[in-house]
């Protein structure tokens, strides 16, 4: 749900997923599920191979990025205050076309690239105080979204890297980026997104760095299927088995891992990734053989 305009601090999608998903008590537990104390991710990339925490890049060199400067949310000390973050402001609604269809072997997934959720405004407006940081001239476009994935994917021999740009399909009907902006820091640190944790890129592209609080979750229990990685592999929310809050440290380098979960109709012990609170937030490569 978007916030009063008259408000400019709103809820990031960071602290959505910490204490809106997560709950009071982990965010306590953990410094990863403090949203006033998340740790940014800047330097963490990695060319070379899968690392835990990193973004395996299929890039190696970085442009400047769109936001002007980093906000008063990150801290000197290597953190960041979600709380203290600003979002764009809007409620825009958008005639969403999304389906996914699982036929035989194969998941069909199409649409038109547009979020089923109210969007913020873009172009970000001069009277918008998220114009001060991050002052996106891209409008919201549809696009065409069309991907034949594996209906029962397969762990590669070794891990692919990330590219900049489309990684997966979020149930929401739009896309999935990597956790990383144009420059290569921690583009959900830095860069200002809507209530929705989304923004369009040059070509109009609406897409998400994490997670969007606007995406469906299950109460309790394990989460829900979020979305699909490009691989095939279904992306779900931060809760693991037992409705444990999960971190890096329970989830491999592309922050996934295997065990009987819900996925295309039926339950079946496979592999699948978490999103959550700590950068790189979804995926950190991709574990089986992604669509080009």
């Amino acid at each position: 749900m978007l916030l009063p305009m008259h408000r400019p601090l709103r809820l990031s999608l960071a602290v959505a997923v910490s204490l809106g998903i997560v709950g009071a008590a982990a965010a306590a537990a953990s410094l990863v599920h403090d949203p006033t104390r998340l740790p940014v991710g800047d330097g963490k990339v990695t060319t070379a191979g899968p690392k835990r925490g990193y973004v395996y890049s299929c890039q190696s060199s970085f442009r400047g990025g769109p936001a002007v400067h980093s906000g008063e949310w990150i801290r000197s000390d290597g953190t960041w205050d979600s709380t203290a973050k600003p979002a764009v402001s809007g409620s825009v609604s958008w005639p969403s076309s999304f389906s996914v269809g699982v036929t035989g072997g194969g998941v069909r997934i199409s649409g038109n690239g547009l979020p089923k959720h109210a969007t913020g405004t873009f172009p970000v407006s001069t009277s918008d105080p998220a114009y001060r940081y991050d002052p996106n001239p891209n409008p919201i476009r549809a696009q065409s979204l069309s991907f034949a994935l594996p209906a029962s994917p397969k762990v590669a021999a070794s891990a692919a890297c990330l590219p900049q740009g489309p990684i997966g399909v979020m149930l929401t009907g739009s896309f999935l980026f990597n956790a990383l902006d144009a420059a290569g820091r921690d583009g959900v640190a830095h860069e200002v997104q809507d209530a929705c944790g989304g923004h369009p890129e040059m070509r109009g592209a609406y897409h998400y760095h994490a997670l969007s609080p606007c995406a469906s979750d299950t109460k309790k229990g394990h989460s829900a299927l979020a979305g699909y990685a490009l691989d095939g592999f279904g992306i779900y929310g931060p809760r693991g088995e037992n409705g444990k809050t999960l971190t890096n440290a329970d989830l491999d380098a592309c922050r996934g891992h295997t065990h009987a979960v819900a996925f295309n109709g039926k339950t079946a012990r496979v592999y699948h990734y978490h999103a959550t609170a700590e950068y790189p937030y979804t995926l950190g490569c991709f574990r089986g053989t992604p669509v080009r």
